[in-house]
């Protein structure tokens, strides 16, 4: 019988296909004695599979690069954690398998991490991860993970770990579903930056049988359990017409009155400029400059390292704009050598401009080399500071910027409420702002970015949100100069109509998302954008607030 059921679209486009589940979490192993003369042979295979693991998650993050191997480094440093493995050794001595060992040692530091504040409880699940990859290889059973198959299915999960999803095959996995998570998550950004669809937050997304038939709306979040014929031709039909307005649009993002919206890409670093000038990008809205910096989280690269990827990613614009995020440090991006390893919230603490204040060295290094990569080039370099307060911050960055020679516009990110209440303040300093809308909804609501069930909170069509914006937008019109948005929010494709509505001047987005907020920012004019907007931000829900857009741009 055809169900539907709803969660949050975050990847637009339709899937087809059966429910592949990722592998289980392993069974507890039973607990039984060994005899002494064999303690030492199974202190042998403990040792080896965790040998094992660890290269294999840090063979996994040298492929992966980026982000998803500083995670999947720490996780290898978590298997081989030496009073873990000491605790193995101890438990084996006095009569446990070493699988036994290994899981009852990984539980007794798991209580310790999840009653140790709210920082190192997060990495409890990655913990888990580790012990049920040690585990499956001593007992011999499949590791959990992506499941094996031949055929393209839809990948259904509680969440994707970074270790699963860095090497994921795209042109096997149709889609993503999963229980948590939200339009932030991690498991949304990868689903975006491969293309494909994908909705997060369901409800009961695991209790789907293995091989069920579902479609996938990603654009809706609606998911369709034993779709009939006419459902299946219904959703491909759609998907089939926005493939052809997709084709149809091209050129400068614009709306349909000709009111020009630069469209930029979001990247991380040279390896993601294919994709966004086949795209058809206008340049780049966000550089996130510190994947080059998570390749060695113990020391910052050489400036002559920094010059050469900076360049690569500069030429490739020619008379193009491109806006480069200093380094982005701290929270859930920790390097060794920058940020503490004692602060009990660091989303709140010392991370983004503060953790470069602390480290003036850091940025004027990472300055003076943006400065000599842009020597000669025609590009329209710009540079920001990410987690900006107020106009002391933006003060302190502008002058660093100057004392570095660097010949470009000086801008700042807005990520924390105050800088947006305060932005026309905080324009006094710097030529332009950026809004980071997923970092400005998790401030904006106290609700983390990871954590599936204050999704709706995430939402970036929160009205509370959109007043934000709307406030950052007025404060730089009246200052003559420039607010765009590269957060997330940019690439939901009405909701960039919103956002133009609300006066922003630019919209930085993943690649994949280019081609739908172009053709859709091309159906309708500017002041059908301001009336969407003006609508959205009259409502008192997310749900509310996109109804009303809707309900504006669709003429009813």
């Amino acid at each position: 019988m055809e169900t539907t059921l709803r969660g949050v679209g975050v990847s637009h486009g339709v899937a087809i296909g059966e429910v592949r589940h990722m592998g289980t979490a392993v069974l507890e192993p039973p607990a039984r004695q060994i005899p002494a003369e064999e303690a030492e042979r199974e202190q042998g295979r403990a040792r080896q599979a965790v040998e094992a693991v660890a290269a294999d998650l840090m063979a996994r993050g040298n492929l992966a690069g980026g982000e998803a191997q500083a995670v999947l480094e720490a996780q290898a440093l978590m298997a081989q954690d030496p009073e873990l493995i000491a605790d193995v050794d101890r438990r084996i001595a006095v009569g446990s398998t070493a699988e036994r060992a290994v899981y009852d040692a990984f539980a007794a530091y798991r209580d310790l991490l999840a009653g140790a504040g709210e920082y190192l409880a997060g990495r409890v699940a990655d913990l888990d991860d580790v012990r049920n990859r040690i585990v499956a290889r001593l007992l011999g059973v499949p590791m959990p993970g992506v499941p094996d198959s031949d055929e393209p299915y839809v990948l259904v999960a509680r969440d994707l770990a970074p270790a699963d999803t860095a090497l994921l095959d795209p042109t096997l996995v149709l889609g993503f579903v999963t229980e948590e998570g939200g339009p932030t998550s991690h498991s949304a950004i990868l689903a975006r930056a491969l293309g494909v669809p994908a909705v997060v937050a369901l409800p009961g997304a695991v209790e789907l049988a293995e091989g069920t038939v579902i479609a996938v709306d990603g654009s809706t979040g609606e998911i369709f359990v034993n779709p009939g014929e006419e459902k299946k031709a219904q959703l491909e039909a759609s998907a089939a017409e926005r493939k052809a307005a997709l084709a149809s649009a091209t050129g400068p993002g614009a709306t349909s009155d000709g009111h020009k919206v630069p469209l930029l890409a979001n990247i991380g670093g040279p390896a993601d400029v294919a994709a966004a000038l086949a795209a058809g990008a206008e340049g780049v809205g966000l550089f996130r400059t510190e994947f080059l910096f998570l390749d060695d989280s113990k020391s910052a690269p050489s400036e002559e390292k920094q010059v050469e990827t900076y360049r690569q990613v500069l030429e490739a614009f020619p008379e193009g704009r491109v806006v480069v995020r200093v380094l982005d440090a701290g929270a859930d991006k920790p390097l060794d050598f920058l940020t503490p390893a004692d602060e009990p919230n660091p989303a709140l603490g010392v991370r983004g401009l503060r953790t470069l204040l602390e480290h003036p060295e850091v940025l004027r290094t990472q300055l003076s080399a943006l400065a000599k990569a842009a020597e000669g080039l025609p590009v329209y370099l710009e540079v920001m500071a990410p987690m900006v307060a107020d106009r002391t911050d933006a003060k302190a960055f502008a002058d660093a910027c100057r004392a570095a020679g660097l010949r470009a516009k000086f801008g700042a990110m807005v990520e924390i409420p105050s800088a947006a209440l305060r932005a026309r303040s905080v324009l006094q300093e710097v030529e332009f702002l950026s809004l980071g809308t997923n970092d400005l909804a998790q401030y904006t609501f106290a609700a983390d970015r990871q954590v599936g069930a204050v999704s709706r909170l995430q939402d970036p069509w929160q009205p509370a949100l959109l007043d934000l914006v709307a406030i950052a937008t007025e404060a730089a019109r009246a200052e003559g100069k420039s607010c765009g948005v590269c957060g997330e929010a940019a690439s939901d494709p009405m909701l960039a109509c919103v956002l133009t509505g609300l006066g922003v001047t630019s919209l930085s987005m993943g690649a994949a998302s280019l081609p739908y907020v172009r053709a859709t920012l091309a159906k309708y004019t500017l002041a059908q954008c301001e009336r969407a907007a003006a609508a959205a931000r009259a409502a008192d829900s997310a749900d509310e607030a996109r109804a009303a857009a809707q309900a504006v741009l669709s003429g009813e």
